[in-house]
């Protein structure tokens, strides 16, 4: 209730202002939230009766909402997504009761700050769910990719460990990828068959009048984990580059992984690999406006066999 000074101003008890504070440094603790992203991982929750929806539409509803309420308090929130399996793990290996609201909490916090998940930026929940997925697949393809890497082990002629040496040339490749595809937009694709999955990346690179090419660290830390990969298992594998110059037509490269190298393809090689259905096999018409052109050397012989 206010009150008066000596001098008849009014003022406050102190609890708004307290109130005041306290919403202040509510802004300032992130949040996580953990999203059924998908039906089926939805329909896993319902089995616990403390989980409190029936319909995924409705689910993302509210999340959506939530996500916005937040925002407007401007409180930083990250989303990551919820693996039931991985949840039920969690709390076997923890003593912990799956079914209470708790337990979930204690899986989300630990979660955001295993995955990093994704920062909120206002996106409506139908475009931030496949943003969610592909960053969740990357995640997963990295981890996978450097665990390969981990284990490829040293070389048996001079002790180097393979991995390191893979990488520190999938860097180098890349760089002479971006620099020798002169200035544009790039986009890169790296493919290679591993034993449990086939890992992927992909990559956006711009390269200016300067010749400075710009590659985003965390899409290129991927790439580079990926092609390293390919080269230490000496098995293999693809990537393809196009480029797209300002006022210019497309250009396609093409290279292909085969014994620890990245091997160059002729042009007719990367219109036969760019003009085939990958499913079928059957011919497809090329795209009009592209050029489809042979690669180039990237690439210095490694060491290790």
């Amino acid at each position: 209730m206010p009150r008066s000074n000596d001098t008849g101003t009014a003022t406050t008890t102190g609890r708004p202002a307290r109130a005041g504070r306290r919403r202040t440094l509510r802004r300032e603790v992130p949040s996580t939230v953990g999203l059924l992203a998908d039906a089926g991982d939805f329909a896993a929750m319902r089995a616990y009766r403390s989980f409190a929806f029936d319909d995924h539409r409705d689910y993302l509803d509210h999340v959506d909402r939530l996500l916005r309420s937040l925002a407007a308090q401007g409180i930083h929130t990250t989303i990551a997504l919820f693996d039931p399996e991985e949840y039920a793990d969690y709390c076997a290996d923890r003593g912990l009761d799956p079914d209470t609201p708790g337990s979930r909490t204690r899986f989300t916090a630990a979660l955001g700050g295993a995955t990093g998940g994704l920062p909120y930026a206002g996106q409506p929940i139908d475009e931030l769910v496949p943003l969610l997925v592909d960053s969740a697949v990357r995640q997963a393809t990295w981890e996978y990719a450097s665990s390969l890497l981990a284990e490829v082990g040293r070389c048996a002629d001079c002790g180097e460990d393979i991995g390191t040496a893979s990488l520190e040339r999938a860097t180098e490749a890349l760089r002479r990828l971006v620099d020798r595809a002169g200035p544009g937009h790039h986009h890169l694709v790296c493919s290679v068959p591993a034993q449990h999955e086939q890992l992927v990346a992909v990559l956006h690179a711009d390269t200016g009048p300067g010749g400075r090419p710009q590659v985003d660290g965390r899409d290129g830390l991927d790439f580079v984990t990926v092609l390293a990969a390919g080269l230490a298992l000496g098995g293999p594998g693809g990537l393809v580059l196009r480029s797209t110059p300002e006022g210019g037509r497309d250009r396609v490269h093409g290279w292909r992984l085969d014994r620890g190298r990245l091997v160059p393809l002729s042009a007719a090689a990367v219109f036969n690999a760019y003009c085939t259905d990958a499913d079928t096999g059957d011919p497809v018409g090329p795209e009009p406006g592209v050029e489809y052109c042979p690669g180039y050397e990237v690439d210095e012989p490694g060491p290790h066999h």
